[in-house]
């Protein structure tokens, strides 16, 4: 009997130092510079893995100054929601990193270069916890001063970036660019339009799905940004397809490009608000956010809930939602630049 616990054991030991490294041997990084902007010649540019909590691997690229003294101020980031690290969050990552920010983009989990199974899933606790995990990156790096990290959040990773402020004493600064709740937007519907009749007719159709789901033992996908474009389509659809569907944003790993979430994969945002906490964020949050953007209400009553002198909500005039992801004329780094500076110290 002693014998066959201890083969247990042993075979047990065995299995999981196994998957351990079947899963450090199966993500896989691009090497080519694949992003949907032009390479800087004024950072350093690498591929990085970290791991959050939950044993996930996540991938990210790292954009270090190439030329500074000591250790640097950090940030990561992240979205939008949907979207990979080579599209809006490398851009912002690449332009800190100019400014002198030891910076990374990263996949959240399940998404892009990022592990995690089944794929194209989200979750309101593990996406913040990837954020979390970042930091933890980040704070044991040798050239990062682990008292000097902030993060940005693009889009519904806005609301995740503020949700992490909630609970991480270590991010020193926020910024959330065109924000979306995710919370908000899943329960509630666009512009707070579903109520809880239409809310309850959901989630059977999500129940049912499930059931599909386990039966095929796969996951049907919910369809990313529509294509083609209906004429009639609200202006906030055309600036979706005007991003992730033409050379300007496309990116064969971006959900929002391709086939989409998961239809069930955002189903837990249902009934857990992410930003319960966030009046009781201390450290310093901007809130940037187009004045035609559609989604210009999440961020307005964001910040009513927030106390403290130390935050600040921005508009950028005549800007709608997609035009804080790449317009490098209208996101206002300068003032970006000047938040982290003023904050990570």
């Amino acid at each position: 009997m002693i014998k066959k616990i201890f083969l247990s054991i042993l075979a047990l030991i065995i299995f999981t130092g196994g998957a351990l490294m079947a899963e450090a041997k199966t993500i896989k990084l691009e090497k080519s510079w694949d992003k949907t902007f032009a390479k800087s010649d004024k950072v350093d540019h690498k591929k990085v893995t970290f791991h959050n909590r939950y044993g996930i691997t996540l991938a990210a690229d790292m954009y270090t100054p190439k030329k500074y003294k000591g250790k640097l101020p950090a940030i990561a980031v992240a979205g939008p929601f949907g979207a990979v690290k080579e599209q809006a969050s490398g851009l912002y990552a690449q332009e800190m990193a100019k400014r002198g920010f030891l910076t990374i983009a990263f996949d959240p989990s399940y998404t892009g270069e990022s592990l995690g199974e089944p794929r194209y899933m989200a979750s309101p606790d593990i996406n913040t916890e990837d954020f979390m995990a970042a930091v933890d990156f980040l704070s044991v790096q040798d050239n990062v001063d682990p008292e000097k990290i902030g993060i940005i959040g693009i889009c519904g990773w806005g609301g995740m970036a503020i949700n992490a402020a909630a609970l991480d004493t270590r991010i020193k600064a926020t910024v959330a660019s065109t924000m979306y709740n995710m919370s908000r937007v899943n329960a509630f519907g666009y512009f707070d339009k579903t109520d809880e009749n239409a809310r309850y007719e959901m989630k059977k159709q999500l129940n049912a799905q499930r059931i599909e789901d386990y039966k095929s033992g796969s996951y049907k996908r919910g369809g990313g940004v529509v294509d083609p474009l209906p004429n009639d389509a609200p202006q906030f659809v055309k600036d979706y397809y005007d991003y992730y569907k033409t050379q300007r944003g496309y990116h064969k790993r971006s959900l929002n490009s391709n086939d989409g979430w998961n239809v069930t994969g955002c189903m837990s945002f249902i009934n857990q608000p992410i930003l319960a906490f966030a009046n009781e964020i201390k450290s310093a949050v901007l809130l940037i956010h187009g004045e035609k953007a559609h989604s210009r209400y999440f961020s307005e009553d964001a910040f009513k809930y927030l106390k403290g002198d130390n935050k600040e909500l921005m508009i950028i005039p005549n800007a709608n939602h997609t035009d804080l992801y790449d317009k490098t004329d209208i996101i206002p780094f300068d003032k970006l630049e000047q938040f982290f500076k003023d904050n990570l110290k």
